[in-house]
């Protein structure tokens, strides 16, 4: 039976491994040596540890941009031509680097969920994106039901779903429609025409209502919403049965508030969202005995604790179901995933010429975009279908298109490297090689690197074919030999390369599996 009880069993670097692997982009081999060794609570309390706010993304090299000078940032700043490109480029390369240099810590992880739940795309002005997603990272461990309320009036989502488009003249229900469907309650079965168990079209109709008069202004910066009476409309509204007949009196820019706070008073929010982590977190698959056993004590502690997730979050990632092993291993990489992992896994280092290092992120966001998970380009405001589309959901990354550029990715940077212009994108396995207890072992080495690289442990067979690739002879020409050779002269590019070789090989080999695709 699952259980969101304590896991009170050994912990292990394995399991450490587990956690870090679902909740981060990927950490180093030496942070999973360190944390299996310390604790369960001692992993969750680095990965909760509050951060405080990044600094903007800059103008690294546009020098045609009149607002901005090279070095300053463009995020509260105003336009003119052409330069919605480069501040855009800039956002993406600013966003991976965040995910590549904070990755003990559950915040950006999370900053991805909430941008996969509120989903905003196509917004063309990157300063509406820049505001909209430090809203999501800056509340990204705090309080659902104030993010919503957040989300409700951004700039971005007013733009995205029409909410500045919203009169009372002429209602728009887009964005009511999704605050119901897709961010608070989910759509139930139907039972009846217009009524889906959760809400109503009526319901609908209504809650546009309540809505009306909010606009995004940008001619005088910063950007921000804005309320406009006139705009809005004033007369009482009436919820469905729904909602037990409630009216929602004119309350003019407190108005959403009191909506959100009628939303939130239903026990399906807390069910929705607590499914929506569990999906994000564990697996697809919430059959009967999880929704009894997992999910409905999770809604009761998001409810307690009127809608903090961080209490939540942790009983979730504590609980016994979390290391069951039909769990662990249990879904597919995400795009995002596949591709950070390894680059925080193995330390790599990139360039210290910030414009290039730029350009090594962009190019980071054009290959996930060709694996089908653009950064900020969710394909529909449902989000990316790969987390709700039944019954295929993770299968759906691994397709004719996506495994291809996931081939020539894992290929390039484990062997001979990227290429981005001088500087090549590479993992540098020997330096992880030499933080091995025993390195000269290739059944140990071979260990160290499952570790790093698998969520599951490999069949023996499987092993043999690895261990092969480090062997590669007998006598001089053994793993062992050349090792201590290397060892004794490390800076010896002779004495280095089969090392470097044989290394290039196995994770080649290790990162084309299928079990390299599992989490």
């Amino acid at each position: 039976m699952a259980s969101l009880n304590k896991y009170n069993g050994a912990w292990n670097t394995s399991l450490a491994a587990h956690l870090f692997r679902r909740t981060t982009y990927g950490v180093s081999y030496e942070t999973l040596k360190e944390y299996g060794s310390k604790s369960l609570d001692a992993s969750l309390d680095v990965l909760f540890q509050p951060l405080g706010p990044p600094p903007p993304p800059l103008n690294l090299s546009f020098e045609d941009d009149p607002e901005v000078p090279i070095g300053v940032t463009w995020v509260d700043k105003g336009v003119s031509q052409n330069v919605n490109g480069y501040r855009t480029a800039s956002l993406r390369g600013w966003s991976f680097e965040l995910m590549l240099t904070g990755s003990l810590n559950i915040r950006e992880k999370m900053t991805m969920f909430w941008h996969n739940h509120f989903v905003t795309s196509d917004i063309n002005d990157p300063r509406y994106s820049y505001k909209y997603i430090e809203l999501l990272r800056s509340n990204a461990l705090g309080n659902f039901k104030q993010l919503t309320k957040d989300v409700t009036i951004d700039p971005a989502m007013l733009n995205y779903l029409n909410g500045r488009d919203n009169t009372k003249q002429a209602p728009n229900e887009n964005y009511a429609r999704e605050l119901m469907e897709l961010f608070t309650l989910g759509k139930g079965i139907s039972a009846g025409p217009g009524d889906y168990t959760t809400y109503t079209e009526e319901d609908v109709k209504e809650v546009a209502k309540v809505l009306t008069g909010w606009v995004d202004v940008r001619a005088n910066l910063p950007i921000r919403s804005q309320f406009n009476l006139v705009r809005h409309d004033t007369t009482t509204k009436k919820l469905s049965h729904r909602f037990n007949g409630v009216t929602i009196n004119n309350a003019g820019a407190e108005e959403y508030k009191n909506l959100i706070d009628i939303i939130f008073q239903k026990e399906e929010v807390s069910l929705f969202i607590a499914r929506k982590f569990y999906r994000w977190f564990l697996h697809y698959n919430i059959d009967d005995s999880i929704e009894k056993d997992i999910i409905i004590p999770l809604a009761k502690i998001i409810r307690d604790n009127n809608y903090e997730i961080a209490p939540a979050l942790k009983t979730l990632l504590a609980s016994e179901h979390f290391y069951d092993t039909c769990i662990i291993g249990g879904i597919i990489k995400n795009p995002i995933d596949f591709l950070l992992n390894p680059l925080n896994q193995f330390n790599v280092v990139y360039p210290s010429d910030p414009v290039l290092k730029y350009r090594v992120l962009g190019g980071l966001y054009q290959t996930t975009f060709a694996m089908q998970m653009g950064l900020y380009q969710a394909p529909s405001v449902a989000g990316w279908q790969a987390f709700y589309q039944t019954p295929s959901y993770y299968r759906l990354w691994l397709n004719a298109t996506s495994l291809p550029t996931r081939k020539l990715y894992t290929d390039g940077v484990a062997s001979t490297g990227l290429p981005f212009g001088t500087y090549r994108l590479q993992l540098n396995a020997i330096n992880t090689l030499d933080k091995f207890p025993d390195p000269a072992d290739t059944d140990k080495v071979i260990d160290e690197f499952s570790l790093i690289l698998m969520s599951k442990p490999l069949a023996q067979n499987q092993i043999t074919v690895l261990k092969g690739l480090l062997v590669a002879g007998t006598g001089a020409n053994s793993w062992t030999t050349l090792y201590n050779i290397y060892k004794a002269d490390p800076t010896n590019e002779t004495k280095r390369a089969p090392i470097i070789n044989r290394l290039r090989a196995l994770i080649v080999y290790m990162m084309r599996m299928p079990e390299y695709h599992l989490s």
